[in-house]
């Protein structure tokens, strides 16, 4: 395929020829971008499907400005390197927030109740988990919807992602936080 051919295959929401493109051809690129933009680890295929929602925005505005004076390849690397710096410093503020966000007025981390010891329990095993969890992203959107019962919409702006992706954050979050406990589970097993 062109360059064009792949841009027009995209802008038609071809999905063979985004699986290939995003996850198959400009792997290598974006893991070598994500390398060096990010610090702490990442879930690749979060910050790729954002990628995508960003170039797709408004019919695919920014894909259009695509116009063959270099190879689709280039243009994704510099297009690529510029959305990560930014969501980088942005993901940085969140950090920042966000351990402020998981402290108490009491400056302790976590508040229990003292009525329901069992409750308090699992809070904390909870709490253990999360705080184990490499990717606060991933822990933002469970405290705020699972914990907190928070409003979809006022997390996904919290967070500067549409609901749709803010689903996914809390799917991949879920699935980590379960490969994780049952990993702790093994650990006490052995």
């Amino acid at each position: 395929m062109t360059d064009k051919q792949i841009i027009e295959a995209l802008l038609d929401r071809d999905g063979n020829v985004t699986v290939q493109f995003f996850f198959r051809n400009c792997r290598p690129l974006f893991l070598s971008i994500i390398n060096r933009v990010f610090q702490s680890r990442v879930d690749y295929d979060e910050l790729i499907n954002e990628f995508y929602l960003y170039l797709m925005e408004q019919d695919g505005r920014r894909l259009r400005q695509f116009e063959g004076r270099s190879s689709i390849y280039q243009w994704m690397k510099v297009t690529a390197i510029r959305y990560f710096r930014t969501m980088n410093r942005r993901m940085g503020r969140e950090s920042e927030s966000l351990d402020d966000k998981q402290k108490g007025p009491s400056g302790s981390r976590f508040e229990g109740t003292v009525d329901d010891s069992g409750r308090v329990e699992s809070g904390l095993d909870m709490a253990a988990l999360l705080s184990m969890m490499p990717n606060k992203r991933y822990v933002y959107a469970l405290r705020r919807l699972v914990s907190e019962d928070g409003d979809p919409e006022d997390v996904a702006r919290e967070l500067d992602v549409s609901v749709a992706n803010l689903y996914n954050i809390k799917r991949r979050a879920i699935a980590a936080l379960t490969k994780m406990a049952l990993d702790k589970i093994d650990g006490y097993g052995k």
